[in-house]
């Protein structure tokens, strides 16, 4: 035992642990009975079952008889995350969109809105302006009172976690905005605000909800108007001391390229992502999301200048992540955004490249594979970082929302 702790603080310590692992369990991977919890957890019968009652007693699980399929005997009771009772607000701050929505405990998504906005509307007064009329518009949409467990917020920009401040965000045009502080006092809910960046979220969603669930080692690269990524190492995000971790858009892969947002030169955003594949089509590089449909589309037919394009985005593209590869050694690479899009046009070339710049051991057994959460992936992202306080400690967060003493 601990030195100084007292055997009730350690009997807490471990009820709490437990709690949380039966709701995390039931959150992501859905209902399941007390035998499959037993099963699923490691924890004795008996434990399971005071656990749950206590669970159902805070309002967070519920336990129903299940319907019979017609095999003999009685069917054991279901319990399930009562997903309609504990919602998170989830919201994405893009370069040209914003997004929203409502998220119950266990993933289920109640209402979503994504708004395209001009890319010249992206200051913090309009933004926050437009995620205040954004909510408004969930809430009519979800039908019901909305109140929130927390609200998770995806940026494109630096986040320092700590103090919920985006300390820069390049396409934006963002430099040390207390968005966290701003949002509290410009939305309707009293739960606490998390941000973080979009790339990040994007991974943890990816490996609870996405292409690599139940996957340790994973690295996770978007790309749109800028490029990020997330990593998660041993089953643990790595977000590094100030929560700048992740930034390889930013990692500089040409000295002799294109001046960039951030002030540097070369970064691998300035050779990858939409502008570049549409300059290397002869597009206007502001042609976005159209522009990138109409080289694929192109491409599709057979285009010889399009196909060419795809190749020198995948040649950049490898030289960017075969750095990746060697560092992290991750077991699956997952292509978020606009690099999930190209990828089923770039497949070959780009894995040609990856062979010769890699390690062969890091190569033997990865995977790389497009999102498969899509344009969703941020948004589900930061309802699973909403989620987090409760479920780090269920019965501790119930308390804090509706102002109970422990």
């Amino acid at each position: 035992m601990t030195p100084g702790a007292s055997p009730g603080l350690r009997s807490e310590s471990v009820r709490q642990a437990n709690l949380t692992a039966i709701l995390r369990d039931l959150h992501l991977r859905g209902a399941a009975s007390r035998s499959e919890l037993v099963a699923r957890t490691g924890l004795t019968r008996g434990s399971v079952g005071a656990l749950v009652g206590q669970l159902a007693q805070a309002g967070l699980v519920v336990e129903r008889r299940a319907v019979s399929d017609g095999s003999p005997g009685r069917p054991s009771p279901v319990i399930r995350t009562d997903t309609l009772h504990n919602v998170v607000v989830a919201l994405e701050i893009a370069v040209d969109f914003i997004a929203g929505a409502v998220v119950g405990l266990g993933g289920t998504m109640f209402a979503a809105r994504r708004i395209d906005r001009r890319r010249d509307r992206g200051s913090v007064g309009e933004t926050v302006r437009d995620l205040v009329d954004l909510t408004a518009q969930l809430q009519r949409s979800h039908g019901r009172p909305i109140d929130p467990i927390g609200v998770g917020v995806s940026v494109v920009g630096l986040v320092r976690r700590s103090e919920n401040v985006v300390v820069v965000a390049p396409n934006l045009g963002w430099r040390d905005v207390p968005l966290g502080d701003l949002l509290a006092a410009a939305l309707p809910y009293a739960g606490p605000i998390t941000l973080a960046n979009d790339a990040d979220v994007a991974a943890l969603a990816e490996t609870r909800r996405g292409a690599a669930v139940g996957i340790d080692d994973v690295v996770f690269v978007s790309g749109e108007v800028g490029v990020g990524g997330g990593v998660v190492s041993g089953g643990r995000s790595i977000i590094g001391s100030a929560g700048f971790a992740g930034e390889v858009g930013h990692v500089s892969v040409n000295p002799a390229g294109r001046s960039c947002r951030c002030g540097s030169t070369g970064c691998w955003e300035t050779e990858v992502g939409e502008g570049s594949l549409l300059r290397r089509a002869r597009r206007p590089p502001e042609g976005g999301r159209v522009g990138v449909d109409a080289v694929l589309a192109d491409a599709a037919a057979g285009n010889k200048a399009a196909l060419k394009a795809l190749a020198e985005e995948a040649r950049w593209l490898a030289v960017g992540l075969g750095g990746l590869i060697n560092v992290f050694n991750p077991r699956v690479v997952v292509f978020g955004g606009f690099f999930g899009r190209i990828y089923p046009f770039i497949i070959d070339e780009l894995h040609a490249e990856l062979r010769q710049r890699t390690l062969d051991a890091a190569m033997t057994d990865l995977e790389i594979v497009p999102s498969a959460l899509g344009v969703d992936g941020p948004l589900v992202g930061a309802a699973e970082l909403a989620f987090e306080p409760l479920l780090g400690d269920p019965l501790g967060a119930v308390r804090q929302k509706h102002h109970v003493p422990a």
